[in-house]
């Protein structure tokens, strides 16, 4: 278990100046994850995706109306590739998706060492006048997504036993829930798809919003990265009760929390100068090399 205090950061602010970031809402194949449309949103079928932003005062896109689930495929260079891919679940309180500094931007960060990246979209259940529910419908999103990748590993140049889910705030929710309530496929379903094991290879909890005692680790729960700043309350709290819980369940874990930063502080495109935080994003890197994720051993 780590605890990381403020130091020097001016190795990984270079590391970041080199990255080149775009919207990444355009020119990124983006797949349903149904393709006839999900389960149980029949009834919206008709209702349009809502995206907000950037824009003055807000620094950030949201997307929100989501009723067509579906997966934005960032592809590393193949010379880049190690086989590793990451399902990365935007937070915003189920209520929208914090779609690029918790999304696209990384996405790109990922591609830049190799990772091929998915951007998940799925159903709100917090949203005004959302028919969906957390445990239900944004699990299931999560669940299909693994599975896809899963079926898909070959034409993606994914390998099939280093498929990551990746959550920020709400989004860490719908990947700790996926984390602890996959199965292995059914073989005889009439989907190709749903024969696919839904477990995640390991998962990364970025604050996420979760109640650890809801949380049913076992011994089968991926290993696990979890990182959030000690000024935020909620996460601060819960992932320390969380990792304890894994530990005992002999669940490789491994824990950040930093000083400051707060809640939502995401991957931006230019990060406060001298903020630790912000290199956040370079722990995670480690640790999937640490655990033999990537770079491919």
């Amino acid at each position: 278990m780590l605890f990381c205090m403020p130091g020097k950061t001016a190795i990984a602010f270079l590391l970041f100046a080199s990255l080149s970031f775009t919207s990444g809402l355009s020119g990124n194949d983006e797949v349903p994850l149904w393709a006839k449309g999900a389960p149980g949103s029949e009834a919206m079928a008709g209702k349009k995706e809502v995206v907000d932003g950037p824009h003055a005062g807000q620094d950030f896109t949201r997307i929100w109306s989501i009723h067509n689930p579906s997966l934005t495929v960032y592809l590393p260079p193949k010379e880049k590739a190690t086989g590793a891919a990451m399902i990365v679940a935007p937070g915003g309180g189920h209520r929208f998706l914090s779609f690029d500094m918790e999304g696209t931007n990384v996405a790109e960060y990922l591609n830049s060492i190799g990772v091929a990246a998915f951007v998940l979209k799925y159903r709100l259940a917090r949203e005004e006048g959302s028919p969906y529910k957390i445990e239900t419908d944004a699990l299931a999103d999560g669940l299909r997504s693994v599975r896809l990748i899963r079926a898909r590993a070959a034409e993606w140049g994914v390998n099939p036993a280093k498929i990551g889910f990746m959550g920020f705030s709400a989004g860490g929710e719908v990947a700790a829930l996926v984390s602890t309530h996959f199965d292995a496929g059914r073989p005889d379903a009439a989907d190709p798809i749903e024969r696919q094991s839904s477990r995640p290879n390991y998962q990364v909890l970025i604050y996420p919003g979760i109640r650890p005692e809801t949380i049913p680790v076992s011994k089968d729960t991926p290993p696990t990265f979890m990182l959030c700043a000690d000024n935020d309350k909620g996460p601060s709290t819960a992932i320390p009760a969380l990792y304890l819980a894994l530990k005992n369940a002999g669940v490789h874990t491994e824990l950040h929390i930093y000083n400051s930063g707060g809640h939502g502080f995401g991957l931006r495109k230019n990060p406060r100068a001298g903020v630790i935080y912000s290199t956040w994003i370079l722990r995670v890197a480690d640790w999937m090399a640490d655990v033999g994720m990537s770079p491919a051993k």
